[in-house]
């Protein structure tokens, strides 16, 4: 006995490639970062005889890796180098990602480091009213500069020593 209606949707089978267009709107990305990410080659394509692009479904994961990477602030040559152990087809794991990520935290940490303390500067910088380039905490930590002397004196000391050492 058949009871399939007439309502009963019949769903396309799964496509195995997609177009640059169909991929981007798929993945939530413009249509030029797919062609970026393929000209770095973190996503491969296979040419028609018309040459359009065509990507395996694969690349949807692949450009998802992409986009969670970036997120957390990895590079894209870091994304890439992770990456290169798939083979063309082939998509990242779950286990791919806990991986890599783990690799990642002790960067992302020192980063977090950085901008906090930047955070914290940017207060004593407004505070003190300099906006120097030279002496500025943020642009000249550990006021390296100041043991070369101040402005126009370190500037004079510098040129004189210079015009020295050609004479000699």
């Amino acid at each position: 006995m058949n009871l399939k209606s007439s309502y009963d949707v019949v769903m396309p089978p799964k496509k195995l490639e997609m177009t640059v267009g169909e991929l981007a709107i798929r993945a939530g990305v413009a249509p030029s970062a797919v062609r970026y990410y393929e000209d770095r080659g973190l996503i491969f394509s296979r040419r028609t005889t018309g040459n359009q692009r065509r990507y395996h479904r694969a690349m949807l994961r692949r450009v998802a890796f992409i986009r969670a990477s970036q997120a957390a602030g990895i590079p894209l040559a870091t994304i890439g180098s992770v990456l290169e152990a798939l083979g063309e087809h082939e998509s990242p794991t779950k286990s791919m990602w806990h991986r890599a990520s783990q690799r990642w935290v002790d960067d992302l940490d020192e980063r977090i480091a950085l901008l906090q303390r930047m955070r914290d500067l940017m207060d004593s910088c407004v505070g003190c009213g300099c906006l120097s380039m030279k002496a500025c905490m943020l642009l000249n930590p550990g006021d390296a500069y100041a043991q070369q002397g101040l402005g126009n004196n370190r500037l004079i000391t510098d040129s004189c020593e210079r015009k020295l050492e050609a004479t000699d």
